[in-house]
């Protein structure tokens, strides 16, 4: 565990001075779920990885679901404005359904109009790769700042 802790802290100090990202920049990441379900993801995988950074931050809603104990929450994609970051992680999902439903999303005004997307602050990764385990977060540490630099 100090190992891994080592190898995060400095992977973000190296983002925060290269000036890839800033201190307190805040993070969301989403995922649909068949049967049209957006979801922010708050304490469960990739969400772990990024929060635990002390350098990307949940938003005050996420912080919400966070110091209510919960892993994620279901919104509505007219929420999205309240809930996204200054940078958004979309979990790509493996169901048909929920694949289409990510396009639909991400192809609307309300999600064109986010100041990340309008940034460039848009990061996609599978779903099945951004589980909780030690092996899927010692990955993540080698491809976000692949991800943050693009």
């Amino acid at each position: 565990m100090d190992a891994y802790t080592e190898k995060a802290d400095k992977m973000w100090e190296s983002l925060v001075a290269d000036d890839i990202i800033k201190p307190d920049e805040t993070a969301s990441v989403l995922t649909y779920y068949p049967g049209d379900r957006l979801f922010v993801m708050a304490r469960a995988g990739l969400s772990q990885v990024l929060y635990d950074s002390n350098v990307l931050k949940p938003g005050d809603k996420i912080q919400k679901i966070l110091d209510d104990g919960t892993g994620f929450a279901e919104i509505s994609t007219e929420l999205l404005p309240e809930y996204a970051g200054d940078r958004i992680f979309i979990l790509t999902p493996a169901d048909d359904e929920a694949k289409q439903s990510t396009k639909e999303m991400m192809e609307s005004p309300i999600w064109k109009n986010l100041p990340a997307v309008k940034n460039g602050h848009v990061y996609t990764i599978d779903i099945e790769k951004s589980d909780s385990d030690a092996s899927t977060r010692e990955w993540l540490l080698s491809q976000l700042p692949n991800m943050l630099k693009k």
